[in-house]
């Protein structure tokens, strides 16, 4: 019988699901009495409900169509065939459900379920005690058909409560007494408890209750009547347990017999009374047909199609059973929100209303759903046809002008009339013009707004499952959610809450990220409950509206509790109760808002909460003292350790006792190259463990040589991995996937359950062809181990690096699904978060940057230091790195990482003598890889320290006169300024200024000397240390702090991409004050739009007695407001954008002192070093040479190091270092010209022939040393610019200035994200390409590529640079050509960065014109 045939006869097909069954079990005593059947029937002690039928019992609660029963005991509930169909059955248990004016049966999908069938008045009491015996106590849910048109009187049972509690013995099932072990079937059961308790009954009425009826006769043919009503026929058996049918009675029943004919309702194929008399009388010598009656068939049809001889008679037509929207009662408190749905501008559909439903249509959310993806798709489809009729080359004038017109505004009210205009337009047509029309005609013409209202009083099932469904559908349809329950501070709160808490709903849809989600009460907010519903229908996607109203289920006046009545006031008092505690929030989340407007907080209370808290918070911040270093051994003891080895020996039983509890086992298998998916695999398996699972977690190659036997035995499997290469498995997952693809399949694995969750980026790979590339180890495990003779444990997830949350947005929801396939899903755990050691943390309990560095500097077992120390070494200048280039091969050796330190310098200004030079040089060759790196903030940087060597390199840079405090961490570091020598009257001012501000700003902590000089802790160790930090606190800045300063009209410095940025006001050769601008910084998260580069704001004018002040108030208000909770969005430029540049202006004058002045005009014409020999004001020269991204070295390319080792040795002037990584050999007198010129030509330093594009090219380190980088940038860089130098020279502008930079993060060191092309690594081989900036430092660029290899940018890059040289105007640089040229949108705004981003390149775009 196919699955829609089974509805249409309302048969429940059979499964081995348990059902769950609520209501008390009220017993009172009852005399014996003459009363009607359904009188007598709702008398039996039991809870009561019915469903709205004309005929219902007066002690019986209502429940609406298509609402779960509720259960709690034994449940009896009324009902008819119209409304059977709509309960849901898949939680029922211990419950009888008594069908009145029944005309057929249905079978019900339960391994613990019951069919009874009545025909007569008594007969339909006795059945209902004896349903509810069977349903009290084997958790059975019994149906009761019972017929149409009983009349008449029954005798009523004294002692009901009596019989239904005293024991009837236990059943036994099996004949065979030694069949004791033999695996019981459920029906079998059913049928010896069946047979007890009539025999029980039996006593009690003295009337027998008999499995079926048979009127005998002498015929060869039997009849078999499953119909509620009698039949006109000879050897009739009136089947009275229909299910589980008595098969050994239907047997003993063939004697003489040669046909059985089944009569039973239905119009299917087959019947499911046939089957199960076929299945009992199976190997009986006998046929059997089947009499199918339908609706309108008559008594006498009946009896003509038993007599006939066909196998198979269908008579009457089929049976439609309606439920009338009319019967559904919506409880008028639901009213105070859906009367203000109404209010909507757009046209509303609540898509389950019963107002508005057909007779054979449902108020079940599932169904709404279903209509609402219906609706969208016809709309669409309206669409779709509308603008493949305007391409069309035969339509209309008329009709191409209506659907243009209608087209512009189908989202906007005046959508339905432009709408008529078209069906008038259209008039009488055929194809895709008629069809236009039709969907018109449905409404379409202007866009709905769609809700589906979700309450537990009529509209209740679309669950968690559905409930994803609909919010992950991206469909643009709005929820509705009530809730009822009191709050936990209400005095007429339950003694047990209830664990289905919508409000819960909102944390669930909030992680999706995508969805609009508000928590509104119309009794505390109701301008926040308007604007929550527009602002839902006015996104477009899923919105979620959760709507507070207690006791909305009960009627005004009905009671709440012993002295409340449910009420407005009532329910006022309850919603603030509610509010105001803090347990029902007020809040909107519209993602379609701008980042720092996303989230809105309308709950007054907890906005006042929150400020107080705050205020306090940041008074206790001023007067918290540094954490006392005091001795262990000071406060412990032998006691003290052995209770703390107890605690830990009890905790370690604990958890191996939980996972040794009824909970499923569940291993985790994981793949990871990066580490990321390890990290998610291990954080799976321990909150797996908190609820009960016993998880373990093994790598996935270790079961790489017996798969199939490690598979076999486990219940439960996940496989967790991420994607390398081109689609290939990590390296810890490649001989499992060689392995995997060599297996067949085995029944061994019949019993395990597998699913697989891939974690990959879909935009890794942009060409199309290479999308399959996309998380595809994933995606080929899991059909593999499926076909192995695996079962599902639950679908495939794939989480996106590319999506709004990363991998999350497809993890959240696979891990939810997998809870609910683990059976664990209802389980409630306080989950401990994932314990990360802040950097707050740690500055906070580092004794002002001391910590552990020097014990860790101790321990020669590892070449490492503690992760905290690793932390606060930064502050020190020096980060902890590995060769990464040899870390897979140290790892399969199994040894530590080839961990090495780099250091580096401070050195305000970027300028160091001839000396300083050389102990830089020599430092690198005794402590460091031989070379030395020149940054982009004018400074020196050594790799390759070991930390044997760590402490020596410090203290050698520290004798020559430099140090290395504040060169990193978050704190103010390194001070750039211009250092183009054509300035160079005043750059002796501004180099002053630069070095007054980084000392005016450095920590004024000790522990640098005390570690790394070997100085004596002030104030002694024996007692608290008497230091402080004036400017920082013990938790100094949030993040990194950056000033530059430069003089107009050279911005070398890029100085808007610093926290704080100096521009010299110059008039008559003398430096007069500075412009102050505020919010530059250059660190972006891949995949986290929350994060940007953004470029600094100009807010005032001070003179240069002034700037150390300023610079400080400024560092001041970011180190008080800055975000101290997320790392990724604590630099000074979210701060800015956070309070707005007014507000942040207002704080910095209020630190200051006075009101800044207003700016004063300036430009700049470059942000490039100019190479070559220039002479000085004073005569003095100054020869600017080339260094390719400022390494220092010897190589077959160039030989720095040695060259300029021997230049030191005989210059007099300075080495002044440069932002672009460049060096300026300073102050050459005029007689020592010719020996430095000579020199420069003997090492080929001379040497500045090289094209534009290399000139003004820079690159950070990236590999080996960096331990953020995702790709190659240093090394690579100039092999990029070999094969891009050729185009340019092919276009005829080798000598044309085209800044291009590379970094192998987005953490932005070479500042890529100012550069008029650039590239960021993603993956090795792969960048982030971006155009649009521009050749001053004044504009940002804007991404173009999201993933790029070096063939598509080369692809990309050579008819963009030939259409460059011949279309550019006079001067035209090729950042702004390539926004000119609509390649690109210029970024008007760091927080715009983003924004009409990655657009598809015109691949062969012609000419643009002037």
């Amino acid at each position: 019988m196919g699955e829609s045939e089974f509805r249409t006869c309302h048969v429940i097909a059979r499964s081995k699901v348990s059902y769950l069954v609520l209501v008390a079990l009220q017993l009172t005593a009852n005399p014996a009495q003459m009363s009607s059947p359904l009188q007598a029937i709702s008398n039996l002690p039991s809870t009561l409900f019915h469903h709205p039928i004309l005929a219902a019992p007066s002690n019986s609660t209502k429940l609406n169509p298509y609402l779960p029963l509720p259960q709690n005991g034994t449940t009896v509930l009324f009902t008819n065939p119209d409304f059977l169909p709509s309960l849901p059955s898949a939680s029922l248990r211990r419950t009888v459900i008594h069908v009145l004016d029944a005309e057929e049966i249905a079978t019900p999908r339960s391994s613990k379920a019951v069919s009874l069938i009545s025909r007569s008045a008594q007969e339909a009491y006795d059945q209902a005690l004896l349903a509810l015996r069977l349903a009290q106590d084997n958790d059975a849910v019994v149906y009761h058909f019972i017929a149409s048109g009983l009349e008449g009187s029954v005798q009523e049972v004294d002692n009901v409560e009596s019989w239904l509690s005293e024991s009837l013995g236990s059943p036994n099932p099996n004949a065979n007494p030694d069949a004791d072990d033999a695996k019981v079937e459920p029906e079998d059961e059913l049928l010896a408890t069946y047979e007890l308790t009539s025999l029980s009954l039996l006593k009690l009425t003295r009337r027998a209750q008999r499995p079926f009826v048979h009127h005998k006769a002498e015929s060869s043919r039997l009849v078999v009547n499953f119909l509620p009503q009698a039949i006109e026929a000879e050897n009739v058996i009136d089947v009275v347990l229909a299910i589980p049918a008595p098969k050994e009675k239907l047997r003993s029943s063939l004697t003489g017999v040669d046909e059985v004919i089944v009569v039973e309702g239905g119009n299917g194929k087959y019947g499911a009374a046939w089957a199960s008399v076929v299945d009992a009388l199976e190997g009986s010598d006998v046929t059997i047909r089947s009499v199918l009656v339908g609706a309108t068939a008559s008594p006498s049809d009946i009896s003509a199609a038993s007599s006939a001889s066909s196998p198979i008679t269908r008579i009457g037509s089929a049976a439609t059973h309606n439920i009338p929207t009319t019967s559904i009662a919506i409880p008028s408190p639901e009213s105070t929100y859906t009367d203000l749905l109404t209010t909507s501008p757009s046209p509303l559909e609540i898509l389950n209303d019963p107002a508005h439903l057909a007779a054979n249509e449902s108020t079940s959310p599932l169904y709404a759903f279903g209509k609402a993806v219906a609706i969208r798709k016809e709309r669409a489809r309206l669409v779709e046809l509308a603008k493949k009729v305007l391409k069309a080359s035969g339509t209309k004038k008329e009709v191409h002008e209506a659907l243009s017109a209608w087209l512009l505004v189908r989202d906007e009210q005046g959508a339905e009339a432009a709408g008529k205009k078209v069906a008038a337009a259209i008039g009488a047509s055929k194809g895709d013009e008629q069809e236009i029309l039709e969907l018109g005609s449905k409404g379409h013409w202007a866009k709905r707004a769609l809700w589906i209202v979700i309450s537990n009083s009529w509209a209740a099932d679309l669950a968690s499952s559905g409930l994803h469904h609909a919010l992950a559908s991206g469909l643009d349809i709005n929820l509705l959610v009530y809730e009822t329950a009191a709050s936990p501070f209400s005095p007429n709160a339950p003694a047990q809450p209830s664990k289905d808490r919508k409000k819960d709903l909102a944390l669930y849809a909030l992680n999706m990220g995508d969805v609009y989600v508000a928590s509104v009460a119309v009794y505390a907010d109701y301008a926040g409950v308007i604007n929550a519903m527009r602002e839902a229908e006015k996104y477009s996607g899923p919105g979620l509206v959760l709507a507070y109203l207690p006791w909305g289920e009960k009627e005004d006046g009905e009671v709440v509790s012993a002295q409340e009545k449910a009420g407005p006031l009532e329910r006022l008092r309850e919603t603030k109760r509610a509010v105001s505690g803090g347990w029902w929030p007020l809040f909107r989340w519209n993602p379609s808002s701008a980042d720092d407007k996303r989230f809105t907080l309308d709950s007054s209370y907890i906005k006042a909460a929150l400020s107080e808290f705050l205020d306090r918070q940041s008074h206790l911040s001023q007067l918290t003292l540094a954490t006392p270093a005091i001795d262990p051994s000071v406060t412990s003891s032998a006691g003290t350790d052995l209770v703390a080895a107890r605690k830990e020996k009890a905790k370690k039983a604990y958890d191996a006792l939980l996972n040794s509890l009824d909970g499923p086992g569940l291993l985790v298998l994981y793949a990871s190259d990066g580490g990321n998916a390890e990290k998610v695999a291990k954080r799976l398996v321990g909150r797996a463990k908190m609820r009960g699972v016993g998880a373990s977690l093994r790598v996935l190659d270790e079961i790489a040589p017996s798969v199939v036997e490690s598979l076999s035995e486990e219940k439960n499997v996940l496989v967790l991995t991420s994607t390398a290469g081109q689609g290939e498995a990590p390296q810890n997952g490649r001989e499992f996937h060689k392995a995997l693809a060599k297996l067949s399949p085995s029944d061994k694995l019949a019993e395990t359950k597998i699913t697989v969750f891939g974690m990959g980026d879909s935009h890794y790979w942009p060409r199309p062809e290479d999308a399959s590339y996309y998380n595809k180890p994933a995606r080929d495990f899991f059909p593999k181990l499926l076909a192995l003779g695996c079962a599902e444990l639950c679908p495939l997830g794939l989480g996106d690096d590319s999506d709004p949350d990363g991998y999350q947005t497809g993890y959240k929801p696979f891990e939810a699904t997998l809870w609910r396939a683990l059976g664990v899903d209802g389980v409630e755990v306080a989950e401990e978060k994932e314990e990360v050691v802040a950097n707050e943390h740690i500055k906070i309990a580092s004794d002002y940057l001391r910590g552990t560095i020097l014990e860790g500097l101790a321990d020669k077992s590892t070449g490492a230091i503690g992760a905290s120390d690793a932390q606060l070494t930064k502050f020190h200048g020096t980060y902890m790195q590995d060769d990464r280039d040899i870390r897979e091969s140290l790892k399969a050796q199994g040894l530590e990482p080839a961990y090495s330190f780099m250091i580096r310098v401070r050195m305000p200004g970027g300028v160091c003598d001839s000396k300083q030079w050389l102990a830089m040089d020599h430092i690198s060759d005794e402590h460091g890889n031989g070379t030395f790196k020149l940054t982009t903030r004018q400074t020196f940087q050594f790799h390759g320290i070991v930390k044997a060597h760590l402490k020596k390199a410090m203290q050698a840079i520290n004798r020559s006169l430099l140090d290395t405090i504040a060169a990193c961490g978050d704190v103010n570091r390194n001070v750039q300024c211009t250092v183009n020598p054509a300035y160079s009257k005043t750059h002796e001012s501004v180099y002053n200024f630069s070095k007054a501000l980084s000392e005016h700003l450095l920590p004024s902590t000790s522990a640098y000397h005390e570690i790394w000089l070997d100085k004596k802790k002030v104030g002694g160790d024996a007692v608290q240390p008497l230091e402080s930090e004036p400017l920082y606190g013990p938790y100094y800045l949030p993040r990194k702090f950056k000033i530059a300063v430069a003089v107009p009209p050279d911005n070398s410095v890029d100085v808007f991409t610093n926290d704080v940025g100096f521009i010299a006001i110059v008039e008559n050769d003398e430096v007069i004050g500075y412009n102050v601008s505020v919010g530059g910084g250059m660190g972006v998260t891949h995949g986290n739009k929350k994060t940007y580069p953004r470029l600094g704001d100009v807010i005032g004018f001070v003179t240069p007695e002034e700037g150390c002040k300023v610079a400080e108030a400024i560092m001041l208000v970011q180190r008080d407001n800055g975000n101290r909770q997320d790392r990724k969005n604590a630099r000074l430029k979210y701060t800015v954008d956070r309070l707005g540049l007014p507000k942040f202006k207002s704080l910095v004058e209020e630190r200051f002192g006075k009101p800044l002045a207003a700016a004063r005009q300036f430009s700049f014409d470059t942000n490039l070093d100019k190479y070559g020999w220039a002479q000085g004001h004073d005569g003095r020269w100054h020869f600017t040479m080339f260094i390719e991204n400022g390494r220092v070295e010897d190589s077959s390319r160039h030989q720095f190091k040695s060259g300029l080792r021997e230049i030191a040795q005989v210059h007099k002037g300075q080495f002044r270092l440069t932002a672009n990584q460049h060096l300026i050999l300073s102050n050459v007198e005029q007689e020592d010209l010719e020996e430095i010129k000579r020199l420069l030509a003997k090492w080929g330093l001379d040497n500045i022939d090289h094209s534009g594009l290399r000139l003004s090219s820079s690159a950070c380190v990236a590999f080996p040393t960096c331990g953020l980088a995702m790709a190659e940038s240093e090394r690579y860089l100039p092999l990029l610019v070999d094969k891009v130098e050729k185009i340019c020279e092919e276009a005829g502008i080798r000598n044309d200035d085209l800044v291009m930079r590379m970094t192998g993060c987005p953490n932005g060191c070479a500042r890529p994200w100012a550069a008029e092309v650039a590239f960021v690594g993603k993956a090795p081989g792969s960048y982030m390409m971006m155009l649009g900036g521009n050749h001053t430092g004044t504009r940002l660029n804007k991404p173009f590529l999201e993933s790029a290899t070096e063939p598509e940018i080369l692809a990309v890059l050579k008819p963009m640079i030939k259409r460059w040289a011949l279309e550019r105007h006079d001067g035209e640089r090729f950042g702004d050509w390539t926004i000119r040229a609509g390649y690109i949108k210029p970024t008007t705004h760091g927080s715009k960065f983003w924004e009409e981003s990655f657009p598809a390149p015109p691949p062969s775009a012609p000419a643009i014109m002037a």
